[in-house]
């Protein structure tokens, strides 16, 4: 039986010009790259190398890139390191749980928080950001950041964070931008985008697990949450990860290269012709219709169908999906996404996430399309959601 993966927004293999990249790093190459002599110093170039490619990605200043562990490193250092009590701070109800577990956090600490929702079709209104925004009085606290993901990992939705970008900037506001999701799939630009603070995640874009890198602009005052040696100019304390920061500059070179090179396009093709095979099926329907998504993305919900029973049963056959975020598998509680968005519980639970690799090719949408409908009627036939338990 082939095997078919389609769940890339939960990580994604590592590509072999990336593994080649690393190959040195681990063994022959191995040296600190903060000691001075020669097998330092050989590490240290790998990581400036790699801090050049991921400014040009950027279109940043290279002292503008900090290395870490990842995304959620990433979007903790942005809240954590900005807010202070008695700040106000502004969020989504969409976002991941990186973010949202830090604002619970930051919450019990004194910090006034606004979750503002977003449309029926997954979008957040800009102007919602708008009317979010406190001035300081006697009676509130003042906004002191925004936080909004470039790219919904469960829906795909691309948000409008260029305008939400441009109010920030006009009301004096601090403007963080989760991009795990949309790093590789749409072109980063900071001084379009407006932003103080970026994060991204090597393992979303074929890169290697453990390593990401965060946009800090210069003059953004942001405490580190890694405390110790002078690494990465005192914003984030701890050797340098080598092997993994030259697999994340060579994954970014390559995502670089796919935003030229038509591969979005064909894959885009791809996930229209999935979609459109799989909206055949009776009593389906597409999560973020009408909004603007990545080329690799559609989140559909199938009526009378448990997610999660989909999801198994598609693996069994070969294919494999995902109901959502992969930091929430195993959970029982339908998607919050989802239920943002204005689905109900049994909505929720029965939409899956197929998102495409960048390599993905005709043979494995054809297979799903062969598989997914047998699975639903299966499922339908055999499932007390069936006898009307659903909504």
């Amino acid at each position: 039986m082939p095997r078919v993966y389609m769940d890339a927004n939960a990580t994604t293999p590592l590509l072999p010009e990336v593994m080649e990249a690393m190959r040195p790093y681990w063994m022959e190459q191995f040296g600190n790259a903060s000691s001075i002599h020669q097998q330092g110093q050989v590490a240290r170039t790998a990581v400036d190398r790699a801090r050049e490619t991921l400014a040009e990605f950027f279109n940043c200043r290279e002292a503008e890139v900090v290395f870490n562990s990842g995304g959620t490193e990433g979007d903790n250092t942005a809240i954590f390191g900005v807010l202070r009590p008695g700040d106000h701070f502004i969020t989504t109800s969409i976002e991941h749980s990186a973010v949202l577990r830090a604002t619970e956090r930051v919450a019990e600490r004194g910090i006034d928080i606004t979750l503002v929702a977003p449309l029926a079709n997954g979008l957040i209104d800009p102007e919602a950001i708008r009317r979010a925004i406190r001035p300081r009085t006697r009676q509130t606290n003042q906004t002191k950041l925004i936080s909004v993901m470039l790219v919904n990992n469960e829906t795909g939705v691309v948000q409008p964070v260029e305008e939400i970008g441009k109010i920030a900037a006009e009301a004096g506001i601090f403007f963080h931008i989760d991009a795990v999701q949309g790093a590789g799939k749409v072109a980063l630009d900071m001084r379009r985008l407006g932003c103080h603070l970026l994060s991204i995640s090597a393992h979303k874009i074929h890169g290697p697990k453990g390593v990401g890198a965060l946009y800090v602009r210069r003059g953004t005052p942001v405490e580190p949450l890694l405390v110790g040696g002078s690494h990465e100019r005192r914003q984030r304390a701890g050797t340098e990860n080598v092997p993994g920061i030259v697999g994340l500059g060579k994954a970014v070179e390559l995502a670089m290269a796919s935003l030229e090179d038509g591969t979005l396009e064909r894959v885009a093709a791809l996930r229209d012709r999935l979609e459109a095979g799989i909206l055949a099926i009776p009593g389906t329907g597409v999560n973020g219709a009408g909004a603007p998504r990545t080329a690799n993305t559609t989140n559909i919900r199938f009526e009378q169908v448990e997610g999660e029973a989909l999801v198994i049963a598609l693996d069994l056959k070969g294919v494999a999906v995902s109901g959502g975020s992969a930091c929430h598998s195993g959970s029982t509680e339908p998607s919050h996404v989802l239920m943002a968005m204005g689905l109900d519980k049994n909505a929720a639970r029965a939409s899956l996430r197929f998102s495409l690799l960048r390599t993905a090719t005709d043979a494995d949408v054809e297979h799903a399309l062969r598989v997914v409908p047998q699975a639903v009627e299966h499922l339908r036939a055999l499932s007390p959601v069936a006898a009307g338990t659903a909504g």
